[in-house]
């Protein structure tokens, strides 16, 4: 019989995904004993209903547009039909793979998985499914979840993990939502032939980021897409005998449609877990508070990851979890701490978007007096032919230090581009550095080491 008084482990995480899988593996080759429960699936939301197969989809739907423009580039033949059916089998069974793979990463590491909804009913003492275990330190790393407003109808409608699930591709489709998730999915079914209405409150997307990205992309889409702005969806009802879904504005007006999915924001997810019972800390919001080493109000118990609620993205987690793991069980049990100032961070969608540092407003309401440098140009790949792309670079210079505070792109390539300039902005380059620095001819990058005069 197991000695309840005794941990059976010294470090039991809740939640496998990047954030947790992380600490788990990194604990356990710092010699903690270690365990793990998942509720889901092994991966978490990037692996799962994120990250992954919202890029593998957008390749996808990049692809229609890479067929229009060899025709300018003198490719001929039949005409290509797209099969939505073949796309989600082959999104599944990658997904699969790296389950297995997470899977193999922790029990290579050593670390016990419990597969079951896991529950802190008092400190140091976990449920999992009827089982009850003891642990020195507890770690919550359950992530985010997607939410719909609650609305009449809104059963009938989608959240963006669902998304994931559709069998069958609508011929249209309302995306509901402004920021990055739901100008992706736009973008995606834009791309694969659905017709698109995306439904935003504001009077522009993606306000979260530099404001002449936020205008370009803005504009971008009302080409592409029937995009309403300062509008929202106030009611969904079924049509009888129909698949359709018919939805009511808040300007008055209706449309019936396949689809509806909601993309409008995602929550902590710590439903469930007892967690105010026992003492900890939660936000307005239902996330973990935590300190600079995550530990949480409740001694030995310690949060990472979206559940935290700071960044809320997957490599951010990885770094969070891996600190936490070295503070604990490291030969130097020091404050760990991650550096939350120049996170890259980019949306795949159409065009693609990246960024790192700060945004035009972000450094106006610092005070930082800046130089803006600003170039908009059709990418050489789209010269010979009828396709409206352009791409938005930009570039911050702090006046007095030359030093480069914000690099913002909209275009294609945008991610991989930035992830060099973060690079830079980490090793404090200026704009003399970036002058100075031979360009690449002809690309598109090369055009942050060529822009001399400010906008």
């Amino acid at each position: 019989m197991i000695d309840t008084k005794k941990p059976e482990y010294d470090f039991f995480v809740i939640g496998a995904g990047s954030g947790g899988v992380r600490a788990a593996r990194t604990a356990a080759s710092l010699g903690a004993k270690t365990a793990i429960a998942e509720s889901r699936f092994l991966g978490g939301t990037c692996v799962n209903v994120g990250c992954i197969p919202k890029k593998l989809y957008s390749y996808a739907a990049h692809a229609s547009l890479q067929t229009q423009v060899s025709e300018s580039y003198g490719w001929s033949g039949s005409s290509r039909s797209f099969d939505w059916s073949v796309l989600k089998k082959n999104k599944d069974t990658e997904i699969q793979r790296l389950n297995g793979i997470y899977q193999n990463l922790l029990v290579n590491a050593g670390v016990e998985i419990h597969h079951g909804k896991a529950t802190i009913t008092e400190p140091g003492l976990i449920e999992v499914a009827g089982q009850s275990i003891r642990a020195r330190h507890i770690l919550i790393a359950t992530g985010g979840e997607p939410f719909i407003p609650a609305i009449p109808g809104s059963e009938l409608a989608l959240d963006s993990d669902g998304f994931f699930a559709l069998e069958k591709q609508p011929e249209d489709v309302i995306v509901v939502g402004g920021g990055f998730i739901a100008c992706e999915l736009a973008g995606v079914f834009h791309g694969l032939g659905t017709q698109v209405t995306l439904v935003h409150r504001r009077d522009k997307l993606l306000t979260e980021f530099d404001q002449d990205i936020s205008d370009f992309y803005s504009n971008r889409a009302i080409d592409q897409y029937n995009t309403r702005l300062k509008t929202e969806v106030v009611r969904i009802e079924a049509v009888p005998s129909s698949e359709k879904k018919h939805v009511y504005y808040s300007d008055g007006t209706e449309q019936q449609v396949d689809q509806v999915i909601f993309a409008t924001g995602r929550r902590p997810n710590t439903a469930g877990l007892n967690l105010a019972e026992i003492g900890v800390e939660l936000t307005a919001k239902g996330a973990v508070k935590v300190d600079d080493s995550f530990q949480t109000k409740l001694s030995g118990v310690y949060a990472v990851g979206d559940v935290i609620d700071r960044v809320a993205l997957t490599p951010v987690a990885l770094a969070e979890g891996q600190a936490l793991a070295h503070h604990l069980f490291g030969q130097q049990k020091n404050k760990s701490t991650v550096s939350y100032e120049l996170i890259p961070s980019a949306v795949f969608s159409h065009p693609q978007i990246a960024t790192v540092g700060l945004t035009e407003q972000e450094a106006k309401a610092k005070g930082i007096e800046f130089d803006r440098y600003l170039s908009r140009f059709r990418p050489l790949l789209y010269t010979m032919g009828k396709e409206d792309e352009f791409s938005l670079m930009k570039l911050l210079v702090e006046k007095g230090s030359d030093k480069v505070i914000g690099i913002h792109m909209a275009g294609d390539d945008a991610a991989e581009i930035m992830q060099g300039m973060a690079v830079a902005l980490q090793a404090g380059a200026t704009k003399a550095d970036f002058d100075r620095t031979i360009g690449i001819h002809p690309t598109a990058a090369e055009e942050f080491v060529t822009m001399r005069t400010p906008a």
